[in-house]
């Protein structure tokens, strides 16, 4: 059984550590920043791909540090993610991380995870994150496109209606959550058979 828990974080609010610059290392850097563009990350690794250097000469708020990890990288970090090719130093790493009470995601390595990387769908301001615990990656991403497919392109506008709604609505909370409800159900009507 699936026992996460959901949340989207600020990133940009939050100081992301990434542990190595190799392959995965780009993937877990492209991920954090297609998510969140303003996200503050710290790479470190003794090499680094040139495709990391080119994301970071773009966006000053990547720092990339060309050496092996050691524990002072922690410093005034509040995330990790470790995406080395080094099983015995990602589990050091994640026993660090552990001691210091920073979350700790470790690629490809679910049991040593604090929190897994989802598959998103965007359409404008909705965000679906979509979570297999950890089991199969592909199966999310195939999610992914199903959702992509299904999801209409105009929910933006709809969306922007429903805040401005929202924001009209008299009354207290219970008030506008039941208002809300009743003006959103059409969305999950069942449609008549014809």
């Amino acid at each position: 059984m699936n026992e996460l828990f959901p949340i989207f974080l600020k990133l940009e609010n939050l100081h992301t550590l990434i542990v190595g610059g190799g392959y995965v290392g780009l993937e877990k850097i492209t991920a954090v920043l297609d998510n969140a563009p303003y996200a503050k990350v710290t790479l470190v690794a003794p090499q680094i791909r040139d495709e990391i250097w080119k994301i970071a000469e773009e966006n000053p708020r990547i720092a990339l540090v060309t050496k092996p990890f050691e524990e002072s990288d922690f410093e005034e970090k509040d995330l990790v993610i470790v995406a080395t090719n080094d099983k015995p130093e990602n589990q050091r790493i994640k026993s660090l991380a552990r001691a210091r009470h920073l979350l700790c995601n470790v690629a490809d390595t679910p049991a040593l995870c604090d929190f897994y990387l989802s598959s998103v769908v965007r359409k404008g301001n909705l965000k679906v994150a979509i979570s297999t615990n950890g089991m199969s990656p592909t199966m999310a991403k195939r999610l992914k496109e199903v959702l992509n497919e299904a999801l209409p392109d105009n929910l933006e506008t709809a969306m922007e209606q429903l805040k401005a709604v929202r924001d009209m609505l008299k009354g207290d909370f219970a008030y506008k959550v039941d208002e809300l409800n009743r003006i959103t159900s059409v969305l999950v009507e069942p449609k008549p058979k014809g």
